[in-house]
């Protein structure tokens, strides 16, 4: 199948012309990749997103109707076969964050506790807690 004959679908790299209103136009290189790894920073564009959606099953020079924030319409430049080398992590990348994030606020929670909580027994004291760290480093 020639390259100019593809369809815009998971798998293939687009290049789109984004149009704005007043006429400003902005050109856009990304791969279309499934939702798991998308990450628009990194140009894949996951397949349920709107823009994504948009252009689905569209074939090169084709300009379809956009109607998002100040954008009127989205013409597809290219359409090629995405390379084999693209990192597919995101959602690995994604749950390192969530991990950390929990993983503070567990011992944010611990300190504020530890420093806030008396009873007839005693307090608990912080000074273990400042020094917790994650355990999977």
């Amino acid at each position: 199948m020639a390259e100019e004959l593809l369809r815009a679908q998971v798998g293939r790299r687009v290049e789109l012309i984004l149009t704005h209103l007043g006429g400003d136009e902005e050109t856009l290189t990304l791969d279309i990749v499934a939702d798991s790894a998308a990450d628009f920073d990194r140009g894949l564009l996951g397949a349920g997103t709107p823009l994504a959606k948009a252009i689905h099953g569209k074939r090169t020079g084709e300009t379809v109707a956009y109607r998002v924030g100040d954008l009127i319409s989205v013409t597809i430049i290219t359409v090629q076969r995405s390379p084999k080398d693209i990192a597919h992590d995101a959602a690995e990348r994604r749950q390192e964050i969530i991990d950390r994030a929990v993983s503070e606020s567990d011992r944010t929670n611990a300190l504020n506790f530890a420093s806030s909580f008396s009873s007839k027994w005693g307090g608990y004291e912080p000074e273990g807690i400042e020094d917790w760290e994650e355990d999977d480093k």
